[in-house]
């Protein structure tokens, strides 16, 4: 039997967790087992060592790259001083932790899938910016599961399959510029870019602005796209 690639998962950290004492950190058991269902093994980063070799370092036993959701990104990582109010949960070490992973996985061409936070953050390191906020309730896409259609003749397209999918959301911030070498694959009926693919790919990636390890479980086109960041690793 061949061995499951390790599929990078970089944890979170949590100021408590409910059988621990201390601080911890913490991965979505959803996101790991839906890398596990696809194939892969999940491997929990510990977010520390941002150095770009020891990123190169850390990252050279694993296939691929799953950079999942979290808190907001500290908007001055994409050029704004001033926070809007409905920003949450900044954590320096975890920004800058992220973003060393984004950058190295561009540049290596590492099979990477990047969820809601994770897109936010290969965006910003391609120069690309955030709107801070989309307007509270009713604006944001918080709780929100919704339909879309996958641009033509994208990866998206050809792991979701032709037509609509539904897709569950939970996000106030989305993207205002697109990052250089971008393109959009698929946009939500108000114009949230929902999933985002590289121009001109050197490997495997694929950006979405949706959780969906929410419906993975249930649902073959979300579980699709772990099984192409897993296949993509396997063959890597």
């Amino acid at each position: 039997m061949s061995p499951r690639p390790l599929i990078a998962l970089p944890a979170r950290f949590s100021a408590s967790a409910p059988v621990l004492r201390h601080a911890a950190i913490v991965t979505a058991q959803a996101l790991a087992e839906a890398v596990y269902e696809a194939g892969g093994e999940p491997f929990t980063m510990l977010p520390a060592g941002s150095g770009a070799e020891q990123v190169a370092a850390r990252l050279a036993r694993c296939g691929g790259l799953l950079l999942p959701g979290g808190g907001d990104l500290d908007p001055a990582h994409y050029g704004q001083r001033e926070r809007h109010p409905e920003v949450y949960d900044l954590h320096p070490g975890q920004d800058a932790f992220d973003l060393a992973l984004a950058r190295y996985a561009l540049l290596a061409g590492l099979p990477t899938l990047a969820v809601c936070r994770g897109l936010q953050v290969v965006n910003t390191v391609l120069g690309g910016t955030l709107e801070q906020d989309m307007g509270g309730p009713g604006q944001d896409h918080r709780h929100r599961r919704h339909r879309l259609a996958p641009a033509s003749g994208t990866l998206l397209e050809r792991l979701l399959g032709p037509g609509e999918a539904e897709v569950s959301c939970y996000h106030h911030q989305r993207i205002a510029l697109l990052g250089r070498g971008l393109r959009v694959a698929a946009q939500a009926a108000d114009g949230t870019v929902e999933a985002v693919e590289l121009a001109s790919p050197e490997g495997w990636f694929l950006g979405v602005q949706w959780h969906p390890e929410d419906t993975a479980a249930s649902d073959p086109a979300q579980r699709a796209l772990f099984a192409g960041l897993v296949g993509a690793a396997a063959r890597a």
